[in-house]
């Protein structure tokens, strides 16, 4: 345990922070309160909220926000004390009595901090634990790349990024995964406190885990500050007897720690008296106390002391070695279910919170007047106007902005006409494109920065690497070039670098991009992010994407190669789901190209689309599949819509057969065989089921509004006869396309891999899934028929 400093506060200082702490206290649990048991309830059903998980991180909270805090610092709360931040920002008068009474409710403040729902106070979006902390060391990250790239604003001071975790979090292998890429990148300004109370939802925390987080953040280069003991308990050790009960405090099972603190002070005294009767100093500090001041001494942990927190705080302020704070606390410390092993979810009684009430000097009928119950009111007013994190650094509020990056009207880009490439392929070589570009396409080039888990080279980003170079906070020489050996990727690493080069972990990617693409708002730096994954492999990371998405982060994902095309590669690296995953994730735009004309007008609608205040982030699902490009004109409108026809059907065409994806080859095929049979069919191009879908939905919407509109894939289709049929084919899951039958009440024949792939060739692998030409053309029979 590293040694604390004296407090840095006066008492008088602190006495005003306790206020304030029991003021959030109180705030915290009544409005968890008021949403279960005041505002009326339709559904009967519990509103639900942490009271317990509350209380044990508001001193945490306090010591932050009113004292270390910084207003350029960039903060992710545990989710559970949701409520105790809403709470802060109500004291700060950025935040409405009319959220906080409508807590958990339509339109009110969230269950837990919502960056896109609570507004701009919110730093980082928290709910899938372990991914808000995780988040952090890569938003430090970010900050290190952007101020390296002289990105930020002239004056602009380092924010330190923090999380409030929960202890439990800390079984949350992102964080791990966090870690060991933040010491590779040797990141700064990062704090971690963790809100030590040993209780999660199901459990007590085994004794011995705390003890393992400190050797393992310390091999990873952070400081680790033990926070166990308040300065009560402190001051007692050093009286004679205080080494005994410090050593029998240090050897109390969490789980006997947390039980005598919800029985109280004549459990303490009994336990105490049980195992150290004979100790004649430990007996001379415990039975002058009554069982109120026992039980006060007993639960004098560090994380409820201002004092112990304040200047653990000022003192790692000094360095901008990450810190690791374990912070001792008790969950649902000054409520009456502290301790209990089932107070995660339990809420404290209508009786329970009167008598609460009471001790709070809190009026019936003024439980959210702001300083209601304060001794003195006037100086707390004049604190919380003074409070450092409250001043107005940015005059825009917390959300910064950057000038949008101008995107070419058209991206540089290699012929390929006439030539066999795959779309991964001509994605390498568009950025590469990019990348060598200058003039009007400079801007863009320096605002890209490439991701990739370990796979940078076999996802086509090696030409750009090679001319941009990766990024590191400092300059690391190649080796192998000093050494004249020969590789087709240049590991040269500075700070003006443009790759991000992360290990194999796919959640590390999508936080890192979620961060990334946060730059604007939280460094006023613009970024543009592109990450590049293994397309089954999306599926082992989509927790943290999702989590991007929900954060409205922008960024281009590139998962590539995708589905059975991958045939050799076997069913593990076939993914069949990941066009669903396109269809159904919200704040995601998602396209598959099958040619790289496609490729190059979705690529620069990416980098375009991804700056635009109603955009998204933008996923092209991409393929190893090389085929003849053809030499066309290309209407980029409806590219990006979801569909174009390559032949378009005569009126009243009874046959359409529509592909996505590399399958075009077959779907061509099989077309031209079909157009001796069916001369009025149509081929056409599905870029996007995503795009179609949710412009179609929208448009239903609208005339429920009692607008005229129509959606794109509705004048697409408007051409065909009543009945005709759509036989469709994708290297993913048919049910992608199948619902493109609801749109005019047509007949749909999905085709596309629904099981486990295996390896083989392509053309054997199309043939056992039915993808190829005769499972087309054996559809469009059946489909006439």
């Amino acid at each position: 345990m590293d040694e604390m400093r004296p407090p840095a506060h006066s008492t008088r200082i602190l006495e005003t922070l306790a206020a304030i702490e029991r003021k959030l206290l109180w705030l915290s649990a009544w409005t968890i309160h008021n949403a279960n048991n005041i505002r009326p309830n339709p559904s009967a059903e519990k509103i639900g909220g942490h009271q317990a998980s509350c209380a044990s991180v508001t001193s945490i909270m306090t010591a932050l926000y009113f004292d270390a805090l910084r207003p350029q610092d960039r903060v992710a709360v545990k989710p559970h004390a949701s409520p105790v931040l809403h709470a802060i920002h109500y004291l700060l008068g950025r935040q409405s009595r009319e959220k906080l009474e409508n807590f958990r409710r339509f339109g009110g403040a969230q269950a837990y901090p919502s960056r896109t729902m609570d507004g701009a106070e919110i730093d980082f979006s928290t709910g899938s634990v372990g991914l808000g902390v995780a988040i952090t060391s890569f938003s430090a990250l970010i900050q290190d790349y952007v101020q390296a790239h002289g990105m930020t604003k002239p004056g602009m001071p380092r924010a330190r990024n923090v999380a409030v975790a929960g202890d439990a979090e800390l079984d949350e292998g992102n964080i791990y995964e966090a870690l060991l890429e933040g010491w590779k990148h040797d990141v700064r300004d990062v704090w971690w406190v963790v809100d030590c109370n040993r209780q999660s939802l199901d459990s007590v925390m085994p004794d011995r885990q705390f003890g393992r987080f400190g050797g393992l953040f310390r091999d990873m280069g952070w400081r680790v500050l033990t926070l166990r003991y308040g300065r009560h308990l402190q001051e007692t050790f050093s009286r004679p007897g205080g080494s005994s009960l410090r050593g029998w405090l240090d050897e109390c099972p969490n789980s006997v720690y947390s039980a005598l603190t919800f029985q109280g002070g004549a459990a303490w005294r009994e336990a105490l008296l049980l195992d150290m009767s004979k100790s004649r100093g430990v007996r001379a500090i415990i039975d002058p106390l009554s069982d109120a001041e026992l039980a006060r001494l007993m639960t004098n942990l560090a994380g409820h002391d201002l004092g112990t927190l304040t200047s653990a705080f000022v003192q790692a302020a000094r360095s901008d070695q990450p810190v690791l704070f374990l912070a001792h606390t008790i969950k649902g410390n000054g409520l009456p279910l502290a301790g209990h092993k089932d107070n995660h979810a339990g809420l404290i009684t209508t009786e329970q919170m009167d008598e609460f009430r009471n001790a709070m000097n809190i009026r019936p009928g003024h439980e959210w007047d702001r300083l209601e119950g304060l001794a003195q009111p006037d100086l707390v007013e004049r604190v919380l106007r003074e409070v450092p994190y409250a001043q107005p650094l940015f005059p825009a509020g917390r959300r910064l902005a950057a000038p949008v990056v101008t995107v070419p009207a058209t991206l540089p880009c290699p012929r390929t006409a006439g030539r066999r490439m795959s779309t991964q392929a001509g994605f390498g070589e568009i950025l590469s494109e990019i990348g060598r570009a200058q003039g009007e396409s400079k801007a863009l080039s320096q605002a890209i920065v490439t991701a990739s888990p370990d796979v940078a080279t076999s996802t086509n980003l090696t030409s750009w690497i090679n001319r941009r170079s990766m990024f590191a906070r400092r300059a690391q020489e190649d080796v192998f070039r000093k050494n004249k050996v020969a590789s087709m990727v240049r590991k040269d690493m500075r700070p003006g670098g443009q790759h991000i080069e992360l290990g194999i972990a796919e959640q590390s990617l999508f936080l890192l991009l979620g961060a990334a693409g946060l730059a604007h708002e939280l460094y006023g730096a613009r970024l543009l992010p592109v990450g590049t994954v293994y397309d089954p492999f999306v599926n082992r990371g989509h927790d943290a994407l999702y989590y991007a998405c929900y954060q409205d982060a922008r960024f281009l994902l590139v998962s590539t190669p995708s589905g059975i095309t991958l045939a050799a590669e076997g069913g593990q690296h076939q993914a069949t789901n990941t066009p669903l995953l396109g269809i159904v994730q919200d704040k995601l735009a998602t396209f598959e190209p099958a040619y790289c004309d496609e490729l190059r007008i979705l690529m620069r609608h990416a980098f375009e689309y991804m700056q635009k205040p109603d955009g998204s982030a933008v996923w092209l699902r991409l393929s190893n599949l090389a085929l003849p490009q053809p030499a066309r004109e290309l209407n980029a409108e409806h590219v990006i819509a979801g569909a174009h026809w390559i032949v378009p059907p005569t009126p009243g065409a009874e046959l359409v057969i529509a592909y996505q994806g590399p399958v075009a080859a077959e779907a061509e095929k099989a077309f031209v065989l079909v157009r001796e049979e069916v001369p009025g069919a149509g081929l056409l191009a599905i870029t996007s089921p995503n795009r179609l879908y949710a412009n179609w939905r929208d448009a239903q919407r609208r005339r429920r509004e009692g607008k005229k509109t129509r959606a794109h894939i509705e004048d697409i289709l408007a051409p065909l006869a009543p009945g005709a049929a759509l036989v469709t084919v994708l290297d993913g899951h048919p049910a992608a396309h199948s619902w493109l039958g609801a749109v005019r009440g047509q007949r749909v024949m999905a085709l596309g891999p629904e099981h486990f792939g295996q390896s083989g060739t392509v053309a054997e692998l199309y043939r056992e899934y039915e993808m190829d030409c005769d499972a087309i053309l054996d559809a469009c029979a059946e489909a006439l028929a």
